[in-house]
């Protein structure tokens, strides 16, 4: 297949090759032509080359307690992204507000098959999961307002914080292996509740957005600690895998002091993506869209489809998950040291 982008593509690196004396990119050397650029990139991604596939199958909890720092449009927009590029992708929507499911087009109205269901139900996760509009790859569990109830109707079920966990294990057993989802991206509320340790209980890693303001950085302890104790009692294989730097503002310094202190303190773990501030980001949600398909040439769209990319890439070589219970009386460290395609956690 043809991308209809080549002529643009390869005039672009023609003229950026040659001397400018040659006044070359007098065609394309505007920004309308690199958003054009950008956007074809984004809409022909079958026609470039696909992300690679994890080792296995990673089951990525997107948390933060703070609310408004991006966790349900990095969610959707990742998840779009890995799926546009040949990665099977299962967002699941743990937020009553139901964000993701409307990013994503898909209804959550009260009475849809949702996540409720599969977490205080009895129904399977394979009966509530919707196709979505961006992909045929992604798929979507949606939220509905009932998930709102549902902290209070787990407390006296029996082992409530693996509910997720057994749910997402059931639905990848029962399917086959070229079936089976290479990213399931969970959407925690901006809480530390029962929702959010299920999704801490279910995931193998923590994908960790904070926003570029000072802010974000409080309370952020309390969630490291919080994952700290997960680890011990209830889940050893989780660990902080990646932060991601969202809404980036280049004009002003405080963006870069807290990048910098973010960076200097997690160190690798920090995507060197960086989702900037871009009104096409907030506004494609209105139309039930990830801002991949809005507005597919924007900064906020290439940002995130580059974010993925190295969020796959980081996926080739993961070790194998140790779910062994942790010795009594030692404390696993909250966060993983260096990423997991280049050193083991320590």
């Amino acid at each position: 297949m043809t991308d209809p982008g080549e002529r643009l593509r390869s005039s672009l690196a023609a003229d950026q090759s040659s001397p400018a004396s040659s006044g070359g990119m007098a065609d394309f050397d505007s920004p309308i032509a690199m958003e054009a650029l950008r956007a074809t990139r984004v809409l022909h991604a079958a026609d470039q080359d696909p992300f690679p596939a994890p080792s296995r199958i990673r089951v990525i909890t997107i948390a933060n307690q703070k609310g408004g720092v991006g966790k349900t449009t990095s969610t959707v927009n990742l998840g779009v992204a890995l799926a546009l590029y040949g990665l099977r992708t299962l967002v699941i929507d743990l937020d009553p507000q139901g964000n993701a499911s409307t990013a994503l087009g898909v209804d959550h109205t009260v009475g849809t098959p949702s996540i409720y269901d599969a977490l205080v139900g009895d129904s399977m996760l394979s009966e509530v999961v919707h196709p979505t509009t961006a992909s045929p790859n992604l798929l979507c569990v949606p939220a509905t307002i009932d998930l709102a109830g549902a902290e209070i109707e787990l407390v006296s079920v029996v082992a409530r914080e693996h509910r997720l966990r057994r749910a997402i294990e059931a639905y990848v057993a029962a399917l086959p292996a070229e079936r089976r989802p290479h990213y399931v991206l969970i959407d925690c509320p901006p809480s530390l509740g029962l929702l959010t340790l299920n999704a801490l209980v279910a995931g193998d890693e923590v994908l960790i957005p904070i926003q570029c303001e000072y802010y974000a950085l409080e309370g952020l302890g309390q969630l490291l600690n919080n994952i700290d104790l997960v680890r011990q009692h209830l889940n050893p294989g989780i660990a902080v895998r990646t932060i991601l730097l969202t809404m980036y503002d280049g004009r002003t310094k405080l963006a870069d002091q807290v990048a910098d202190e973010v960076r200097n303190h997690f160190g690798d773990l920090v995507l060197p993506a960086v989702i900037p501030r871009n009104v096409r980001v907030s506004e494609a949600p209105g139309y039930g869209q990830s801002v991949l398909t809005y507005d597919p040439g924007s900064r906020g769209s290439t940002s995130y489809v580059e974010a993925a990319r190295q969020l796959a890439e980081r996926g080739v070589d993961l070790p194998p998950i140790d779910r062994t219970s942790a010795p009594a009386g030692t404390v696993a460290p909250p966060v993983a040291a260096q990423p997991v395609s280049t050193q083991e956690t320590p």
